[in-house]
């Protein structure tokens, strides 16, 4: 992507660096807040942070952000081992690219995602978290982690199930949440265009050259 790398020559040095630490960091608070604010005054953190396009037009315009601080729907046990999940794999892009595209690779997801909740009135942050783990999966697809803690299963097949999921979800969704869903990870689609591009080709010069061998 030579124009990234034009802005990137003009703007690197100013990237954020550890941008996923502080989202992190910020669904941990969250996440604690709600634990301690719902029992005691019954409304949360998230309920004030969800995109809600009605809300946002009617003045509360930070939820138009917010959103990206929403912790997984998790227990307390399980909301650990999630966040660092998350870290894991924002941090590891961010060596892999350089703040400065990891940077625009999140914003460019955001913004995609803010698109869809104005279209549809509604977004979450499901699927830009789910951007990110497809880049992940492209980047480092023989990575394992333990499924339910002691399953060793590596990153492609479970890039696989959430893409399968993902497909099943878009299928039975009404175009509003389809163009939603799109949008989301139209991060993933410009980033990795050029790889799906040589990979079909690639298959198509392994098909050509077998049909030549059976020839």
């Amino acid at each position: 992507m030579k124009f990234l790398d034009r802005l990137e020559y003009k703007f690197g040095r100013r990237a954020l660096r550890n941008l996923m630490l502080y989202i992190v960091i910020g669904m941990a608070i969250v996440f604690v807040s709600d634990f301690i604010l719902y029992p005691q005054i019954g409304i949360t953190l998230s309920e004030l942070f969800t995109f809600d396009r009605a809300m946002i037009f009617s003045g509360q315009v930070w939820r138009v952000l917010t959103f990206v601080f929403l912790p997984p729907d998790s227990s307390i046990i399980f909301i650990v081992f999630a966040l660092y999940f998350y870290w894991m794999i924002g941090s590891s892009l961010e060596n892999a690219w350089g703040a400065f595209r990891f940077d625009v690779y999140y914003l460019v997801g955001v913004l995609g995602t803010i698109a869809g909740g104005l279209l549809v009135g509604s977004a979450t942050n499901v699927y830009l978290n789910l951007s990110l783990f497809f880049a992940f999966a492209m980047l480092f697809p023989n990575h394992e982690v333990r499924l339910f803690f002691f399953i060793p299963i590596r990153v492609k097949w479970l890039a696989i199930l959430d893409a399968v999921l993902f497909v099943i979800g878009f299928v039975f969704s009404g175009w509003g949440g389809r163009v939603s869903m799109l949008v989301s990870v139209a991060n993933f689609f410009l980033f990795f265009a050029g790889d799906f591009i040589e990979m079909f080709r690639s298959w198509k010069r392994k098909r050509q050259f077998r049909r030549d061998f059976r020839r």
